[in-house]
C-alpha cells in the first residue's frame, strides 16, 4: 500500500534509526517497500540499504530528478517522502493508516505531513518553533516534516521538479490548504 522514499547521501549513519523506525509499518503490512533516493554515496549507505532488504536508486541527479525516478519505480499506489535521519513517532503507523483510509472514503485528493518534532537536538523548542513559523510564512509544512502523498495525485502535479529545492517546490505547489497534519510527529537525527 506504501512505499517509503527517503533521500540519501553519504548517510550510513542517519539511516538506521529511519530504516529501525519504518519497521512497525513493515510488520503491519503498510509498508510494501523502501526505495532509496541516493546521491552516488561512497560510504556504507549501499551496505546498508542491502541488509534492510531496501532498493537503491543511486545517481548523481540532483534531489527532485532522484525523487521522482524512484517514485516512478515505486510498486504501490501510496509514497512517503522522507530524508535520511527522519524518525517519525511509534504511532505514525496509525496516523498514515487513518490517513489514508479517510483520504480514500473522501475522494479527497490531499496530502499530509507529519508535526515537527527534533529528536536529538539540545534546542528541541527552538527547532520546533523555526519549523512552525516556517509552516506560516512560506506557506507549507518543512521537507524535514516527510511528505505523504497518493501516487495519482503525485504524478497530476507533475511530482518533483529537477533540482535541490525540489521538496519546498512540491509542497508549494500542493497547496498549505491541501497538506494535512498527521498526529504523529517526526523528528530528524543530526550527526556530524
Amino acid at each position: 500500500m506504501l512505499t517509503a522514499i527517503i533521500a540519501t547521501a553519504e548517510s550510513e549513519r542517519a539511516l538506521v534509526p529511519t530504516l529501525a523506525a519504518l519497521v512497525p509499518g513493515s510488520t503491519s503490512g503498510l509498508l510494501s517497500e523502501v526505495i532509496l533516493a541516493d546521491a552516488a554515496s561512497r560510504d556504507a549507505t549501499a551496505e546498508v540499504a542491502d541488509i534492510a532488504g531496501c532498493r537503491l536508486m543511486s545517481s548523481t541527479a540532483p534531489l527532485g530528478t532522484r525523487f521522482k525516478a524512484a517514485a516512478q519505480a515505486a510498486k504501490t499506489p501510496w509514497l512517503m517522502f522522507m530524508r535520511a535521519g527522519a524518525v517519525p513517532e511509534p504511532s505514525w503507523v496509525d496516523a498514515v493508516t487513518a490517513f489514508i483510509h479517510v483520504t480514500r472514503q473522501a475522494g479527497d485528493r490531499r496530502a499530509a505531513a507529519f508535526r515537527a518534532r527534533p529528536v536529538v537536538e539540545p534546542r528541541s523548542a527552538a527547532r520546533e518553533f523555526w519549523s512552525l513559523l516556517f509552516a506560516i510564512v512560506a506557506g507549507g509544512p518543512s521537507p524535514d516534516q516527510g511528505l505523504l502523498i497518493a501516487r495519482d495525485h503525485y504524478e497530476a502535479i507533475g511530482g518533483h521538479e529537477g533540482g535541490d529545492d525540489a521538496e519546498r517546490r512540491l509542497i508549494a505547489r500542493i497547496g498549505r490548504r491541501d497538506i494535512a497534519l498527521l498526529s504523529a510527529a517526526m523528528g530528524q537525527r543530526r550527526y556530524t
